[in-house]
């Protein structure tokens, strides 16, 4: 897995806003701010839908304009806007498709739950200069990011 002071690699991948069906590329948003990367298993599983749904409860988008939100999953743009618009998520849901990105980033796991190669839970900080801040991944599926060491590393910078 990446760790902090590790490049953060680039990818440009599918994925929705909720509404539209495009290609979302990483340094895109960099050149904006800070980018967190939640890596997440699947649409509608219960323990992302929590971690999803809590990013937009922390108040980003009102205190921290230039903090741009991905999620990633191995999930359908299709399966994605029907979850976004189902829990009402504020940033772009990206698809994986074939894991590339999850392995570059080292959070793709073999299997869970009868599925293969899945993006397991992870968040990354990237800043500016696509350089990894903060990582994370989880040991088990069910348990939650730091949210407050994310903030942290969101006010470094």
């Amino acid at each position: 897995m990446l760790t902090a002071g590790d490049a953060a690699p680039d990818f440009i991948l599918p994925g929705t806003d909720g509404e539209v069906v495009r290609e979302f590329m990483l340094a895109e948003h960099t050149r904006e701010g800070p980018v967190v990367l939640a890596f997440y298993l699947f649409d509608f599983h219960p323990t992302c839908t929590d971690e999803l749904c809590g990013i937009q409860n922390l108040g980003w988008f009102e205190v921290r304009e230039d903090v741009t939100v991905l999620g990633i999953s191995r999930d359908s743009a299709f399966s994605h806007r029907a979850f976004a618009r189902e829990y009402d998520i504020p940033f772009p849901l990206l698809t994986d498709s074939d894991g590339a990105v999850s392995e570059r980033y080292g959070v793709r796991i073999d299997e869970l739950a009868g599925h293969r190669d899945v993006s397991n839970r992870a968040v990354f900080v990237v800043d500016g200069n696509t350089k990894v801040r903060y990582a994370w991944s989880a040991d088990d599926p069910s348990t939650q990011p730091d949210w407050e060491a994310v903030r942290a590393a969101l006010d470094e910078l």
